[in-house]
């Protein structure tokens, strides 16, 4: 189990110092956020090819749903098996050797010649894909403390970029040259960051100095959830962000493609690029964290939440009020989230890797909420229904916020996120 939060940063302080050379540079950063937006994509790509693989494939209707299924419960899986490793292995080779392996899982799944094989390559590449988490975590703790709330705003902002794009990525790709080069596309553009990422990042262990075994790596995955309120409470704010942001992005597409609109998907596709915006200002969330501000962050994040459903609820009346509503929904998502890993990480920083991986399965837990809750209740009762839903989401993210706020101070500049 690790030690205190203080202990935990001052030996992470003692081992960035046996690596003096290596500086993390905004390019560093940056290739982190690059290096997260693609393979989180990968989770996303199959949404609007499903169609076609399963005319390729001759699938049926419920076997090729289970494609996004199994992705998903893969990159769940990984999320408890593989990213704790990062606390007992050396970051750096754990991220290329799972990038090696996500280049592998990438290439069955574009040369699948069978529905069963697509379906072993798509769990794959989900379980393989959380690599994510573990750049997440590395960054935060290449970071000196007083910076990391920044360091993690630019890292995050590349994963919600890569889900956002991935769907416009894949439709491009798909119409171009067919749903197979999509994935051998990213299994090319994979192999290349894990050559980059192997050059670039500094080998050193950022793990504590006795090594638990694996399965007391997982247990006490579950002993920090059970020690630390800070943690389960982030966790909740997690899962109901999430949920608020997969109601809007699985369901979007259907009032669009009604009247008054009857949009193609490509031109729906692009919408990612209007909810760019917002995960982009929202990097400023990890500058406020940096000076101490989180707690307020959050509160104003989850308002932002909140109000964003109304324009929203005027979609099919106005493209500009639902692209309003799609921006204000962003920044305030990724703001939570960025304000979440920072004060989640700063807990235990020798446990990072355990940190963000317990927390991120609360992303999936809410994530497919709001996913199944949305689309059932859009064919039940319309596009206002699911905006209600939303603004439910986040209105109890809201309530929750103002119940904890008293019980959750800020913590002062430069120390994000003490127990």
């Amino acid at each position: 189990m690790p030690g205190s939060s203080e202990a935990g940063t001052r030996r992470t302080e003692a081992r960035r110092e046996e690596d003096p050379a290596f500086v993390l540079s905004r390019g560093v950063v940056v290739l982190f956020a690059v290096a997260c937006g693609a393979a989180v994509a990968n989770v996303y790509f199959s949404q609007p090819l499903l169609v076609t693989m399963g005319h390729d494939l001759a699938m049926s209707p419920a076997l090729i749903g289970s494609v996004v299924t199994l992705t998903h419960v893969g990159y769940g899986l990984g999320l408890f098996f593989l990213v704790p490793l990062g606390d007992v292995a050396d970051r750096r080779r754990l991220i290329v050797a799972q990038l090696l392996l996500l280049v592998v899982a990438l290439t069955v799944v574009a040369t699948a010649p069978t529905a069963a094989v697509l379906l072993a390559g798509m769990a794959a590449t989900g379980l393989l894909a959380v690599v994510t988490q573990t750049l997440v975590a590395f960054a935060a703790s290449l970071a000196p403390p007083a910076g990391r709330g920044r360091v993690v705003g630019l890292v995050t902002s590349g994963v919600v970029i890569g889900i956002l794009l991935a769907r416009t990525a894949s439709g491009v790709l798909a119409d171009l040259a067919g749903w197979r080069s999509v994935y051998l596309a990213s299994a090319s553009l994979t192999a290349l960051l894990a050559l980059v990422l192997y050059r670039v990042l500094p080998s050193h262990r950022e793990a504590p100095p006795a090594t638990l075994r694996y399965g007391q790596l997982l247990r006490s995955t579950l002993t920090l959830f059970a020690r630390e309120p800070l943690l389960r409470l982030r966790a909740l704010f997690c899962l109901l962000v999430f949920a608020a942001f997969s109601t809007l992005w699985s369901s979007v597409a259907l009032p669009l493609s009604e009247a008054p609109y009857f949009l193609p998907h490509s031109a729906i596709g692009a919408l990612g690029l209007v909810g760019v915006a917002g995960a982009l200002a929202a990097t400023v969330a990890g500058r406020l964290n940096d000076r101490g501000l989180s707690r307020r962050t959050t509160g104003i994040a989850l308002a932002l939440l909140t109000a964003s459903w109304l324009p929203l609820a005027f979609t099919r009346h106005s493209l500009w009020a639902l692209f309003a509503g799609v921006i204000l929904l962003d920044l305030a998502v990724q703001a939570v989230h960025v304000t979440n890993q920072t004060l989640i990480y700063a807990l235990h920083p020798d446990a990072g890797s355990r940190l963000i991986g317990g927390y991120m399965v609360f992303y999936s837990i809410g994530s497919a909420t709001g996913a199944i809750a949305a689309t059932s209740l859009y064919t039940a009762a319309g596009w206002g229904a699911v905006c209600a839903l939303g603004a439910g989401f986040s209105g109890l993210g809201l309530a929750l916020w103002a119940f904890t706020r008293d019980g959750t101070p800020d913590p002062g500049p430069g120390i994000t996120g003490s127990a």
